[in-house]
């Protein structure tokens, strides 16, 4: 979730009050989920890296390079942060209003810029997380409203935009997808992952908190996975969502959780309670002794990097 002024914030609870698009199904139509019950598996809490002040200190992304460093977007500080296994900070440069960032498939890294409702400009940046003082670089600009990144396979990139319609496809070259944007017809999309040949997408706007599944090769044949409130009044404000063992973990921003849902059958548990403003998780991936398959990160608006332990 992008940071925002009260008057933006103002204009989504409005939003919310009076109903928004919700997201298009072709196959879904499923009823509200009840309500979710702990998942089975026994999960921990470790604080890896301290907050500062609520809100000023948002840490909104994180990503693992593969070569043994945590890269985090901090958003209202306007840098990117490279962490150590043991919460060292290695390197910090800066980023106006960095969000999203993932790691692509040619092992740089790309991490979203122009996440601000203030901004006149919105893209993607690249930086060598192997150099010892990176310098971003622009790849993608033009493109306001931004907040979520997902990079397939061959290099295409895929933006979330919160109060829009149309999940953006970017080419390699930089080229906008026009035709597959359009079909991606999802409305207030924020968190995206990419399965195999699926994108996910969490969608923060909608009252019924949807997590929705959308084709790469077809994404007009977008359907809902799961929707995880019952009524306005239980919106989740769902987050950046991670693949975990089978399943998706998503951060409900608004209750301080982590929710995994099955995606193939939608079934979804409370896998975490009692965090902070949870904005994005990630598996840890090549960090140290740090184990991919029991170990999340997650950043918090509060400022916090916390490390969830599963099992």
């Amino acid at each position: 979730m992008r940071i925002r002024s009260m008057a933006v914030v103002g204009s989504l609870l409005a939003a919310l009050a009076v109903g928004v698009p919700g997201v298009s199904s072709a196959a879904s139509g499923r009823a509200a989920s009840p309500a979710l019950d702990p998942c089975p598996e026994p999960a921990s809490v470790k604080v890896f890296r301290e907050g500062g002040i609520p809100v000023l200190d948002w840490r909104e992304n994180l990503e693992f390079d593969g070569r043994g460093t945590l890269w985090v977007a901090h958003i209202v500080k306007g840098r990117v942060e490279g962490y150590a296994p043991d919460g060292t900070l290695r390197t910090s440069f800066p980023v106006s209003g960095a969000g999203g960032i993932r790691r692509g498939p040619d092992g740089m890294m790309y991490v979203n810029f122009g996440v601000n409702p203030l901004a006149t400009d919105g893209g993607i940046m690249r930086f060598d997380p192997t150099a010892a003082h990176p310098k971003p670089e622009k790849v993608v600009s033009g493109i306001s409203g931004i907040n979520g990144l997902a990079i397939d396979s061959e290099g295409n990139f895929y933006l979330s935009r919160e109060l829009s319609t149309g999940i953006v496809k970017i080419r390699p070259d930089g080229t906008k997808d026009e035709e597959w944007t359009r079909k991606a017809n999802v409305f207030g999309a924020n968190g995206l992952e990419i399965v195999g040949d699926q994108l996910y997408a969490s969608v923060i706007t909608d009252t019924s908190s949807p997590v929705v599944r959308v084709p790469l090769n077809d994404p007009a044949r977008h359907t809902t996975v799961v929707r995880l409130s019952r009524s306005a009044l239980g919106i989740k404000l769902l987050d950046d969502l991670t693949f975990f063992g089978g399943d998706l973990v998503v951060a409900s921003f608004r209750d301080g959780e982590l929710i995994r849902v099955n995606p193939e059958t939608g079934r979804s548990c409370v896998l975490v309670k009692g965090l902070r403003m949870p904005s994005s998780v990630r598996v840890a991936r090549a960090f140290g002794d740090h184990d991919p398959r029991r170990d999340l990160f997650v950043v918090e608006a509060s400022g916090r990097i916390v490390k969830v332990t599963v099992g």
